[in-house]
């Protein structure tokens, strides 16, 4: 029994120290922190950023003749540009409607495809 206590607080005294004791203690918990961070970073704010820049090329190389869907489903063809407007044409009968920029989903058609 007094060979077990004496190992064991040998084992304590000669535990490593400083900056090599934190490691040596916690050096796995924070290389799992970092992995976690990592991979939220790769798997969720990456392809976000991704996609909100997509958008905003397609945004501003709207032009008019594109045919484009809002994100409530309307579709029209582009009449008219302004700065965080646009004008769409929805029907035959040259009904106009004005919406923002940022409602619009996709372009379906691009103008110089029609020609």
């Amino acid at each position: 029994m007094y060979n077990i206590i004496n190992v064991v607080a040998d084992a304590e005294t000669k535990a490593p120290t400083g900056i090599a004791g934190f490691f040596a203690t916690y050096g796995s918990t924070i290389f799992l922190i970092v992995a976690m961070i990592a991979i939220f970073y790769f798997l969720m704010y990456r392809p976000q950023k991704k996609q909100e820049r997509e958008a905003q090329i397609m945004k501003d190389n709207l032009a008019v003749g594109d045919e484009i869907t809002t994100i409530g489903g309307i579709i029209g063809e582009v009449v008219s540009i302004k700065d965080e407007t646009c004008v769409i044409e929805t029907t035959k009968d040259k009904c106009k409607i004005r919406i923002l920029k940022s409602a619009i989903s996709r372009v379906d058609i691009h103008a110089s495809e029609k020609q």
